[in-house]
């Protein structure tokens, strides 16, 4: 199965590298862009077919590693 944990700012942390990729979709002809945000997303696959532990396990990570919880959420899909 595989795992994917969206990981983004949470809203009213300012995101720096959003708006430098706002800034420069202007600067192509983009003007209309607003509140760019920047995100990542961490894709994984694990064996066997129980849906509920992957997402499970997969909250845990995002917990313990893969998400800064104090100023960042996420969110995780299980295909």
């Amino acid at each position: 199965m595989k795992a994917k944990v969206h990981v983004y700012l949470k809203p009213g942390v300012l995101d720096v590298q959003g708006k430098a990729i706002e800034g420069a979709l202007h600067g192509l002809g983009w003007g209309d862009v607003a509140n760019v945000r920047v995100g990542k997303t961490i894709e994984f696959e694990a064996p066997g077919s129980d849906r509920a532990k992957l997402e499970a396990d997969a909250r845990a990570m995002a917990e313990k590693l893969l998400a800064n919880t104090v100023i960042e959420s996420y969110r995780v899909e299980v295909a």
